[in-house]
């Protein structure tokens, strides 16, 4: 089984991770922010990537940091799992709709981390959940997973849907991305030989 795990502690965050790529999408999360707590889930259930999250962070100053450091966290153990990255499908997208909404998410774990965004909410929060954490949630989870990754809402009024249509769509883009294309081998999916760098 492909695993990785992380354990982060700063003077802002306790962090531990583990993540198992060829799970059942089972999940146990405690971030201490209920609103991220349920898309975590929500992407651990649909990319069937195993996620046990626990964070013990700052609330009492703000949300920023839990946001952030979880999300580099779990980007780490995704890259931990990949190692080289070997046989994966390495592209993923999904068409995500929910209701009035739909999302397009479009991946390609290549090494090289980028985001691009164009999604917007018109509420500051979701639960206690401030919305613009959102968008950074995504950054730093590219960033420390080494994804290139392209998040767009096709359209939507409702912000719970919106954002959680990101995160499905984002969990089954990763499914494709991740499983092991038995046609390749085992090699790595670049005319490189290497994925990143």
């Amino acid at each position: 089984m492909r695993t990785g795990s992380v354990a982060r502690k700063t003077a802002e965050t306790d962090i531990s991770v583990e993540v198992n790529l060829d799970g059942t999408g089972t999940y146990d999360v405690s971030t201490g922010i209920g609103f991220l707590d349920h898309m975590v889930e929500q992407f651990s259930r649909h990319s069937l990537i195993d996620v046990t999250l626990k964070v013990a962070g700052d609330l009492h100053i703000d949300q920023h940091h839990t946001t952030e450091d979880s999300a580099i966290a779990l980007g780490q153990a995704l890259s931990d799992a990949l190692g080289n990255k070997a046989g994966i499908g390495r592209y993923g997208m999904a068409y995500s709709p929910m209701d009035e909404t739909l999302a397009r998410v479009s991946l390609d774990i290549s090494g090289r981390p980028y985001l691009v965004w164009k999604a917007r909410f018109t509420q500051e929060k979701l639960g206690e959940w401030d919305t613009e954490l959102i968008e950074h949630w995504f950054h730093s989870v590219a960033q420390a997973a080494g994804i290139t990754l392209h998040v767009q809402l096709l359209y939507g009024q409702n912000n719970h849907h919106v954002c959680e249509a990101i995160y499905k769509g984002f969990a089954r883009a990763m499914r494709q991305a991740v499983e092991l294309d038995p046609r390749k081998g085992g090699a790595i999916p670049s005319t490189k030989g290497q994925l990143g760098g």
